[in-house]
């Protein structure tokens, strides 16, 4: 695949006595791009340096400008364009610009810096999010417009057109920033935002998922300090950063597609080939040959190439990009796209050799199944038959979201119908390898609005609300979901429902009760430790009602759903076996429930007297044991 040459035969240039000056410059007609941008001491993750530029392959290379870095190993590609340079950083290393420096027959002819900083005291032991979470999921083209001088950027291929379905609307970093205290606000303790990475793609590039540059934010956002400072501004009102990164393909308007490193560094077909989107092919004893490899290589889009991790190049690249954009922007966890898309055993070493650099971060992965087996075939640590390990911690709970979407809108029930749909989600957790990480949700940019889901019903997005904040897992909310935000257009897909986010909606009475609804349940939350990290004990009952309770030795939650057309009176008689004194859950010499606090109104439950529950609602109680 490639030729590696000893860097020893490229050390011409070496010496404790080098001089910068001596040599000069690369200008974009010798090297065109270098990634990673720059690195830091200290990291464990290797280094491979990406060069490209006209008939690159053809020079020597060495790293010049202070001990303690060096280049190992050089590779060339298909493309004469290109070189890989394999970088030691020793410990002793000492923070500073070097430089490449690039040679031919001996003689030094051009170099280019290249900055390696000191890592951030404490970098590798950050923390990430966690079920003590409220992540608010953000389509940043669709959010909020705050800097209009980045509406028609040059150099990209769209525009700004406010109008348009598919279009860009304006939203940009800056936006994201003029909300933040209403975020806090909120009771948001992290922010998932779609794709900041350059998409420019000549049309639907809003959506940021055919990235042109994993180097740059897209100009039409802002510029990498931008990113840089937001991240900054939310930690500083206690607010954490996951990145939304896309490692299964590219965009067909990025810069290599002109140019491949390696003829294999995206998968070729003689002809358009979509995958056949069935990675039940990556867990399938029975699977085919041509299944799988259609499933691993097919592209996801005309406009979206699909990368080759197989190939070692690529998967390091991606190693180190992720890598780069933690250290460099301050992140706080990742949340993958496609993720079943990649290739398996690729990808299970990615997400092995992120933790390796940060050992608590988390990694969301997006598997799009409702199939319960095969979404925890996903998640590391999970005892599959094949051996297999992701590696990969946090999985997207999409049956939940099934459940909530296919029980809630219903007034008349049979069997298996209504509240009944999410009594089962939640009973299948005996398949998942750790429910604390599972990502629960009502709905995300790429699914119906749940508002729309529940024909508008605001006593039902309520409903929801209360699940999201009390069921296990870690919620994640899509932004204006708690003002009753609505589809533009259904018939529009993906166009109509990522709408703009309503500033105005504290003239919206509707927006105003449902946004003050999620304000107090997710506000708390935060100190819900029961929520948090406590068992569950659930009762079914088929009358489109729901009760369950959440407790550990500090705390219980009782919260009870009323999805019917009628009152309901909670019949404290059937949680007996819970809720009584020594009860064999909460253990021998637990005190009775006598009296606890309904969370969003502040009054008191007497679990000795009836209590109404109104039609469509729920009801939320607290009690603090310690």
């Amino acid at each position: 695949m490639a030729l590696a040459i000893s860097a020893a035969c490229a050390m011409a240039c070496s010496g404790p006595q080098f001089n910068p000056e001596s040599i000069a410059d690369a200008d974009l007609q010798q090297v065109t791009r270098v990634e990673p941008l720059s690195w830091w001491t200290g990291m464990k993750t290797p280094l491979q340096i990406l060069v490209q530029g006209p008939e690159i392959s053809g020079y020597e290379v060495s790293i010049e400008g202070g001990k303690g870095v060096k280049a190992t190993g050089i590779h060339k590609a298909d493309s004469p364009n290109y070189l890989f340079i394999d970088v030691k950083i020793e410990a002793s290393a000492q923070p500073g610009t070097y430089y490449i420096v690039f040679s031919r027959e001996g003689q030094a002819e051009f170099k280019y810096p290249y900055l390696i900083e000191a890592r951030q005291e404490g970098s590798a032991e950050r923390k990430s999010f966690t079920t003590a979470d409220m992540i608010y999921l953000i389509m940043p083209d669709r959010f909020v417009d705050g800097d209009e001088s980045l509406d028609a950027v040059p150099r990209n291929m769209e525009s700004v057109d406010k109008e348009a379905f598919f279009g860009r609307h304006g939203g940009d970093i800056a936006g994201i920033r003029s909300q933040l205290d209403y975020l806090a606000d909120l009771g948001v303790t992290a922010i998932w935002n779609t794709p900041l990475l350059e998409d420019n793609e000549p049309h639907s590039s809003y959506h940021g998922y055919a990235c042109s540059d994993y180097y740059h934010i897209d100009r039409r956002f802002g510029s990498n300090e931008d990113y840089r400072s937001l991240v900054a501004d939310c930690h500083a009102k206690g607010i954490k950063m996951i990145m939304d990164i896309v490692t299964n393909h590219c965009g067909a308007a990025h810069w290599w597609m002109a140019d491949l490193p390696f003829n294999d560094w995206v998968h070729v077909w003689p002809e358009y080939t979509h995958s056949n989107c069935a990675f039940s092919a990556q867990n399938d004893p029975y699977c085919s040959d041509l299944d799988k490899t259609n499933m691993e290589g097919g592209w996801f889009d005309t406009s979206m190439p699909d990368m080759n991790l197989d190939n070692p190049f690529v998967l390091q690249y991606f190693k180190q990009w992720a890598v780069w954009w933690i250290e460099y922007a301050g992140l706080d966890g990742l949340r993958v796209d496609t993720y079943p898309y990649n290739e398996k055993y690729p990808m299970s070493e990615w997400c092995k050799s992120v933790r390796t650099e940060y050992p608590y971060i988390n990694i969301v992965g997006e598997v799009w199944t409702c199939n319960v087996p095969q979404l925890a075939y996903w998640q590391g640590g999970n005892p599959n038959k094949d051996g297999f390990n992701s590696n990969l911690p946090c999985i997207m709970d999409f049956p939940l979201q099934a459940a909530i979407c296919q029980g809630m809108p219903r007034d008349t029930v049979h069997w298996d119908e209504g509240m009944v749909k999410i009594y089962d989600a939640v009973a299948n957790d005996l398949y998942y390898h750790d429910m604390s990480n599972m990502m629960i949700f009502p709905g995300n940019h790429d699914t119906d609005r749940i508002a729309d889901v529940l024909n508008h019903s605001v006593p039902r997005q309520k409903i929801v609300m209360a699940l999201m904040a009390t069921l296990r897992g870690i919620p994640q909310i899509f932004y204006a979901d708690e003002l009753m935000g609505v589809s533009r257009d259904r018939s529009q897909g993906h166009g109509g429902l990522r709408i703009d986010f309503p500033l105005d909606w504290q003239e919206d009475p509707v927006a105003v009760e449902v946004h003050d609804y999620t304000k107090a349940l997710f506000n708390w939350r935060k100190t819900a430790t029961a929520v948090h990290n406590g068992n569950t004990i659930h009762f079914l009952r088929r009358d489109n009602t729901y009760a369950y309770f959440r407790y550990n030795e500090d705390e219980v939650v009782f919260v009870f759903v009323n999805n019917s057309r009628r009152n309901e009176i909670v019949p404290w008689a059937d949680y007996a076996e819970f809720t009584a004194a020594g009860a064999t859950r909460r253990g021998a010499g637990s005190p009775a429930l006598v009296s606890g606090q309904n969370v969003v109104t502040g009054e008191a439950v007497d679990f000795t007297a009836p209590v109404k529950v109104s039609p469509r609602s729920a009801l939320v109680v607290d009690f603090k044991l310690k």
